[in-house]
């Protein structure tokens, strides 16, 4: 979203669509599906197959009411269903690409644009409210609305700009937060993750005290399912973006995973969490966010992530024939700013991969490679 060594600021914004998918008719749809999408021939006929002939009926209070003919929408919770609205979209990617200055990113209904820029290039903040407009228009003419209520901008900038970059931002000044949630991540407008770390820790907190009690009712591979279900999973979660956070905070994180080996093991408070971690086989909350870089690196370099996390690496092209050319190794961006470039996916990729033996740099299997990074990253964790 922002540069790694450039000192941009952004602004982000999400918008939530109110769905009328519902209401549109089939023949819209089938029609987009082939002068659109381009399906034709059986495949044609097997989308209007599903969606014809379709029926539906109210049950309330033991009650039902007589079926109705359903010539509009696609059945609820059906697996067609998204891949349908996402083919129904796909012209308004076309839209925003028509003004370079905004990115975007789409994921079901909810659509996330950001324009970064320089200090002295506000300018293209209009190029930001020019693709609004469109999108406006866009999905008015296709029995689509924004959600006003839901959708929300963030500015990512020093405080000392915050202000001018407000002014510049016409209808969207109204919507502006100081942080806002995407896809379960808490961002902020210095991209610290300091509530969202805050939010994790309570939530966590919350979720251990729950467990506690359970404590006597579950067997220890019982518990151990539970602790992984609500404690580690959130721990997990987006972790790949917690290189962002303070030391004070990942340190916080690593409290709450003590907590839970503890409440695992009946460990007291006084008793040293180490060698408890290294007998449960659990790598440390620092070594789990490697773990999440490093998987997506590989995945990046071996054509399985998408096009944006691919371009953010280089892979290292020597000028003469020296022993490191077969060993795939990567380009580290110098950076200028450490809170933010040296932190970045840019830079902190490239240098942990090269870290790793070249025997698991050269893996081409995805199943080997996490086994043998989990092996490799437990003996750092464990000396």
């Amino acid at each position: 979203m922002m540069s790694a060594d450039s000192g941009a600021s952004s602004v982000m914004v999400l918008l939530d669509l109110t769905s009328a998918f519902d209401t549109i008719d089939h023949t819209i749809l089938i029609n987009r599906l082939r002068d659109i999408v381009g399906v034709s021939g059986l495949a044609l006929e097997w989308f209007r197959s599903y969606l014809s002939n379709r029926s539906f009926s109210v049950f309330a209070n033991r009650f039902m009411s007589h079926s109705k003919d359903l010539t509009c929408g696609v059945p609820q919770g059906s697996v067609l269903g998204p891949i349908l609205f996402l083919l129904y979209m796909l012209l308004l990617g076309l839209i925003i690409r028509q003004f370079p200055e905004v990115s975007y990113h789409f994921y079901a209904d909810d659509i996330q644009l950001y324009c970064s820029f320089k200090p002295m290039e506000v300018h293209k903040l209009s190029s930001l409210i020019n693709c609004l407009a469109s999108i406006e228009q866009w999905l008015g003419d296709n029995y689509l609305q924004l959600n006003s209520e839901k959708s929300e901008t963030l500015i990512i900038a020093p405080d000392n700009q915050i202000s001018l970059i407000k002014q510049h931002l016409g209808s969207l000044g109204s919507s502006v937060h100081l942080s806002l949630r995407y896809l379960g991540v808490i961002f902020d407008s210095a991209m610290s993750l300091e509530q969202h770390s805050r939010q994790l820790i309570r939530n966590c907190l919350f979720q251990l005290r729950n467990i506690s009690k359970l404590r006597t009712l579950l067997s220890k591979s019982e518990l151990e399912m539970v602790i992984h279900a609500f404690i580690s999973s959130r721990l997990d979660y987006c972790n790949s973006l917690f290189l962002c956070l303070s030391k004070r905070n990942l340190e916080r994180l690593q409290l709450v995973q003590n907590a839970a080996a503890r409440l695992l093991t009946k460990t007291r408070k006084r008793e040293h969490i180490t060698p408890v971690l290294r007998s449960l086989h659990w790598l440390p909350v620092h070594f789990r966010i490697h773990f999440k870089i490093l998987v997506l690196t590989f995945k990046a370099l071996n054509c399985d992530a998408p096009a944006y996390i691919s371009d953010l690496l280089e892979p290292h092209t020597p000028s003469h024939s020296l022993r490191s050319s077969n060993q795939r190794l990567l380009v580290v961006p110098r950076t200028r700013f450490k809170t933010r470039g040296d932190r970045s996916f840019r830079a902190v990729a490239p240098r942990l991969w090269n870290a790793l033996p070249p025997s698991l740099r050269c893996l081409d299997c995805i199943y080997s490679f996490k086994k043998q990074l989990k092996t490799h990253l437990f003996r750092l964790a464990f000396n």
